[in-house]
């Protein structure tokens, strides 16, 4: 009998970079522990939510493949058509439909090409080369800001997609209406532009762009938004893109079924429902954003300045030193190599113990590159 062959995989998976999502922080004798490393909404969903969780009873059920429910409510929300919005598990998988539809490997052998910034949400490269597509990594500003023009200056025949977090995960900076618009001057309206909107109501900047705003006057552009974050459904997996129809016939086609639960489109539903609790909740985390912005400011950081609820320390070699004394004060972060840390805003007296840990920390402040 013949020896058995190697079942191999995709040539592709040696080349995509591991996820690593975020870790819980170790316990510390006499210190309650707090995971700051993911970006999680530390005040939980609304009351109301909490009620559809205890009396769904479905699960023997399949759940409504187009989510028409939760379509036609986010239609009323955001004042746009429910044929527009196509759902997926949270903006991750809404962003994977978009990029397996319109990027890939073409029968000759070339690769569409996918444009973005980097540093920045590190699904992408996975994302796109998971499809067979080319990534394009632009680097960002010295102030930790989306090259806009770098990136349009990268655009070639083989471009299909760009993508643009605003705000930007793992800095923080958010774009303004003015920079965006230039930047699609300089595309071509056969590349699909991409607006990453994960983290868009925390933001604050009065000239942010509004990328609904942006979707409503360019057919080449689609918006990315999650309940992850400001919704605090991160484990229920909503997510959902906005786009024209001649994008959205596309996308429904490749689009995972089933992606959305019944129970998790019913909590979306209830949310929305409830928007002023849910505001609330994002104005305690804007709030404490500020503070620790300030303190950090006052303790002589030089940091960017973030539209998320999330806050960036540059701290180049000095990352997994930090990491390290985080650790040790219970506090779980998220390090990026030796490129610096992303740090949740997170409860108050997670975020006192931080601004102490920075007072602290040996070296002292980083300045920005």
């Amino acid at each position: 009998m013949n020896e058995p062959q190697p079942i191999r995989p995709r040539p592709v998976l040696s080349q995509l970079p591991a996820y690593a999502a975020g870790k819980p922080a170790a316990p510390v004798e006499g210190l309650t522990p707090y995971k700051l490393s993911s970006n999680e909404n530390p005040y939980g969903p609304v009351p109301a939510v909490r009620a559809v969780l205890e009396r769904f009873t479905d699960i023997c059920r399949y759940p409504d493949p187009l989510s028409t429910a939760l379509r036609e409510r986010l239609g009323e929300h955001l004042q746009i058509s429910p044929q527009d919005i196509v759902t997926g598990a949270g903006s991750l998988g809404a962003l994977t439909q978009i990029v397996t539809t319109y990027a890939g490997t073409h029968p000759d052998g070339t690769q569409d090409e996918v444009i973005y910034a980097w540093r920045s949400f590190e699904a992408y490269p996975i994302v796109v080369r998971s499809a067979g597509a080319r990534d394009i990594q632009v680097p960002l500003t010295a102030d930790f800001r989306h090259d806009l023009d770098a990136m349009a200056a990268a655009i070639t025949e083989r471009t299909r997609v760009i993508i643009v977090c605003t705000p930007n995960n793992p800095t923080g900076p958010a774009l303004t209406g003015a920079e965006v618009e230039a930047f699609l001057t300089k595309v071509p309206q056969d590349v699909l532009v991409i607006l990453d909107e994960a983290y868009t109501e925390f933001i604050t900047q009065p000239d942010a762009v509004d990328a609904l705003e942006v979707y409503r006057r360019h057919p080449n552009v689609a918006v990315l938004r999650t309940f992850s974050k400001a919704h605090g459904l991160a484990n229920l997996r909503v997510g959902y893109s906005v786009s024209h129809p001649h994008v959205t016939q596309y996308l429904r086609v490749l689009a995972t079924p089933f992606a959305v639960s019944s129970v998790a489109e019913q909590a979306a539903i209830a949310s929305l429902d409830h928007i002023d609790e849910v505001n609330e909740r994002v104005a305690k985390v804007v709030s404490e954003r500020e503070r620790v912005l300030t303190g950090l400011a006052d303790l002589g950081w030089d940091v960017p300045d973030s539209q998320g609820n999330l806050v960036w320390l540059p701290l180049g070699d000095r990352t997994p030193e930090f990491l390290e004394a985080a650790g040790r004060q219970a506090l779980a972060v998220r390090g990026f190599g030796t490129e610096g840390v992303r740090v949740t805003i997170g409860e108050e007296e997670a975020n006192t113990r931080f601004l102490q840990l920075c007072a602290d920390f040996p070296e002292g402040p980083t300045p920005a590159a």
